[in-house]
């Protein structure tokens, strides 16, 4: 019996070994991913762009004239380059222009939202209030919104080859939800509520996002 069980315990501290040097070797090998060029066209940062109501409509989604709270969720989106964090703008499909969408200073900058009522429609149904990277889903249906709309409305390129300027082979690319891999394509992404998502650029950051503390939201 004793030989039993000195055999299954060296089974077992082999087998333990074997899973945290693959676990170093898949991190070694994250880790050592070279850094994305920066593209000539393209590259980060992404402002907002000026025409929110427009983009809106190019993502397939109807803009109103206040923000409808009968469905809404939150997702995250976590964006880096080369271990930097790309900020997610402010004020995504809203017309932060239109007289009835108020602007409050915080910690982290700009935010806009406060809207009673607008005279024309001012504000799309996915949306950012502030620079924190919540993707606020405010709408009058349970239709859930995806990825690739909110970067309809940021203006920026995203599909299974580019993000933006950067694109395979020359810059890695690796998208990421609730900290798993995803190998998809990023559009389709559906915006779940409490889901956090993370698109990693060329060289990634020491640690992936697996959540989000979405309290203040």
């Amino acid at each position: 019996m004793s030989g039993l069980r000195i055999t299954s315990a060296l089974a077992v501290s082999a087998a333990v070994t074997v899973a945290v040097l693959a676990g170093q070797s898949s991190r070694a090998g994250i880790a050592s991913t070279p850094p994305a060029p920066t593209p000539k066209t393209g590259a980060a940062p992404w402002p907002a762009p000026p025409d929110a109501m427009r983009r809106t409509r190019l993502a397939g989604l109807v803009p109103e004239r206040a923000e409808l709270l009968k469905h809404h969720v939150h997702a995250h989106l976590d964006v880096f380059v080369n271990r930097r964090p790309v900020p997610v703008p402010a004020g995504l499909g809203i017309n932060i222009k239109d007289p009835g969408v108020h602007r409050f200073d915080t910690p982290i900058g700009a935010a806009y939202g406060g809207i009673s009522l607008c005279d024309k429609a001012c504000i799309s149904p996915l949306h950012t209030h502030d620079r924190s990277g919540v993707l606020h889903t405010e709408s009058g249906t349970p239709k859930p919104n995806r990825l690739g709309q909110l970067f309809t409305e940021w203006g920026v390129r995203l599909d299974t080859t580019c993000v933006g300027g950067y694109c395979r082979p020359a810059a890695a690319i690796a998208v990421y939800v609730n900290g798993k891999r995803y190998a998809g394509d990023p559009r389709a992404i559906g915006l779940a509520d409490g889901r956090e998502i993370a698109i990693v650029i060329g060289s990634p950051p020491k640690q992936i996002p697996a959540g989000y503390d979405f309290s203040n939201a």
